[in-house]
């Protein structure tokens, strides 16, 4: 039960980012392995999987569209599931992926896909995968997430803090480790849950209990709750298309940084505090989701929320992505949603597949 206990929590704890070669374990192209089943708890699907299910996968930790148009889902436990518009192609460690638990994708300059996994980062170039560990540089073998910059670096957040790499080499990127002396149940004072890059070529961390820290290019600085911040957990970023950033938070909710000053958003208009993941649709809402509790969005004046009377998989989200035509597409612990006007749809195997109209 420990077993089970610990890798809940670390589900609970996972944020994704915004957005040389050495021999890889196992090497394969697609067609790959088939899904693994689902299960109604995790608990329940190690000890017991079932034979059957409909859901892409339990857990769709982050969605992704690559620059051909294909979709990529990534899972919890079945590692990544490619949709080409015609069929699932499923990626595991049977073909190389570092680890069935991926929590963050991005595509390089040169049109491989980059995976943050809970056992290391891996590159896929269409055929094989390349996997990368802290016997390569890497800072943790448990990564968060990732961020191409403008100039085509690769950021990696992990629970030993940041690794840069240069296409070549893994170097760690200081930032400070927080001060958890008055959290005695959290851990890895370095790990980052988050990084983006903001319009002016600022790089922002989100830290697991200092606050966030702004790399201007030259010197870093720190942001926290002394100035204004709603709560130095941070666990997600955004920019909005005003150039305001966004800040969400375990203990404090939501805030609104403007440069100056913040704006924080809390129960009062969200329904709880512990925010897990920030997305802009092409229409310009922000959709918040808001942990344990479900997702709301808000159009600049007035938040809307909804729950899983909306849809069984709204009440625990865990990414969002809206794909070249405008299409959301949510992640949750009930499967893949489409947002259909006002409706959540449960987006299946069977649709995918087109045997369900």
């Amino acid at each position: 039960m420990k077993y089970f206990h610990a890798l809940a929590v670390l589900l609970l704890l996972a944020v994704a980012c915004d957005e040389q070669t050495k021999a890889p374990p196992h090497s394969g192209a697609a067609p790959a392995s088939a899904a693994q089943p689902d299960s109604a708890t995790l608990a329940d699907r190690l000890q017991n999987p079932p034979v059957a299910t409909e859901q892409i996968s339990q857990y769709i930790r982050r969605i992704f569209q690559d620059r051909e148009g294909n979709m990529w889902f990534a899972t919890t436990s079945d590692g990544v599931c490619r949709y080409d518009g015609r069929s699932l192609t499923y990626f595991t460690t049977a073909d190389g992926l570092a680890s069935k638990w991926v929590s963050a994708i991005v595509q390089d300059v040169r049109g491989d896909l980059w995976f943050a996994t809970g056992g290391g980062v891996s590159r896929f170039d269409g055929t094989r995968f390349t996997s990368y560990t802290t016997k390569d540089g890497l800072a943790s073998d448990q990564v968060w997430c990732i961020l191409l910059d403008r100039s085509g670096g690769m950021w990696f957040g992990t629970d030993e803090g940041v690794s840069r790499f240069d296409g070549r080499t893994f170097t760690s990127f200081p930032v400070p480790a927080a001060d958890l002396s008055k959290f005695p149940y959290y851990e890895n004072p370095k790990q980052i849950n988050a990084i983006t890059q903001d319009r002016s070529g600022n790089i922002w961390f989100a830290s697991n209990g200092g606050g966030v820290y702004r790399y201007d290019g030259k010197a870093l600085a720190n942001i926290s709750q002394k100035d204004g911040l709603c709560d130095n957990f941070v666990q997600s970023l955004l920019e909005d298309r005003g150039g305001n950033l966004w800040f969400g938070t375990r203990h404090g909710g939501l805030c609104r940084y403007d440069g100056t000053s913040f704006t924080t958003f809390g129960r009062n208009e969200l329904k709880g505090d512990d925010i897990w993941a920030l997305h802009q649709d092409a229409g310009g809402i922000i959709w918040i989701v808001v942990t344990r509790t479900g997702l709301c969005s808000y159009d600049g004046s007035t938040f809307t929320c909804y729950s899983e009377q909306d849809g069984a998989g709204i009440r625990v989200v865990q990414s969002l992505l809206d794909d070249a035509n405008g299409q959301l597409w949510i992640g949750t612990s009930s499967g893949v949603y489409q947002l259909h006007g006002d409706s959540f749809m449960n987006w299946t195997k069977e649709d995918a597949l087109g045997s369900r109209h």
